[in-house]
């Protein structure tokens, strides 16, 4: 979204892609699960009296047109990409079939995960974990707006403590917003490890996936 008031921030999009094709030249396999807050948030909707599987899917719909945008963005860079949908709406994008993406994949594609889950009740982080278990990703990488996970909030929270190491458990008994609950058991019961990073600082991604020590890492102990 950026700061420009924009859905979509073609500033942010052009930079993400620009390093998202950075990991490609290291032979890196990507899959990317997008969420739709930007246009669309189901639970905010839900919380202001609108049904909730109704505002569910329409947030669903919202994560399409992200990853479109995204999609659109790589493609510019000279990146092969497909977007897959849990939702079928082929004039778009193909739908989500597991061997599909893991043939693109092998193919070195980036492979875009849209419309979550194709269920209501569940987020998009629960998406990515499932996504992950799938295509059997070797890690969950968190991109977010602050440089890992903090026991508060803290952009009201001065005083806030960053994580830089915690375990499933940590999460769960802390409740810390790391992902939601599901996502973590299913990244727990499949030895997935998390990492939560500022996405918005140039270079990260990059940095993160080299081994440098950013943000906060969430795995088994």
């Amino acid at each position: 979204m950026g700061q420009q008031g924009l859905a979509i921030d073609p500033d942010i999009v052009q930079r993400v892609s620009l390093e998202l094709k950075e990991l490609t030249e290291l032979g890196i396999e990507i899959g990317i699960v997008i969420g739709g807050g930007n246009i669309f948030r189901g639970i905010s909707a839900s919380a202001r009296g609108m049904d909730r599987v109704s505002a569910d899917y329409m947030g669903m719909l919202a994560t399409v047109i992200n990853s479109m945008a995204l999609q659109d963005f790589l493609e510019r860079t000279g990146l092969d990409t497909r977007v897959l949908t849990a939702i079928r709406m082929e004039q778009l994008a193909e739908p989500y079939i597991r061997r599909r993406a893991l043939r693109h994949l092998e193919k070195k594609r980036i492979v875009i995960f849209a419309g979550g889950t194709g269920n209501p009740y569940f987020t998009t982080d629960t998406a990515a974990a499932l996504r992950a278990v799938e295509i059997e990703a070797d890690v969950v990488i968190k991109g977010t707006k602050v440089d890992g996970v903090y026991d508060s909030d803290p952009v009201v929270n001065s005083d806030a403590k960053k994580f830089d190491h915690l375990t499933y458990l940590d999460v769960v008994q802390k409740q810390l917003k790391v992902m939601d609950m599901t996502a973590i058991t299913l990244c727990m019961d499949n030895k997935i490890p998390i990492y939560v990073f500022n996405l918005m600082e140039t270079g990260n991604l990059k940095r993160l996936v080299l081994g440098e020590k950013l943000g906060t890492k969430v795995d088994g102990g």
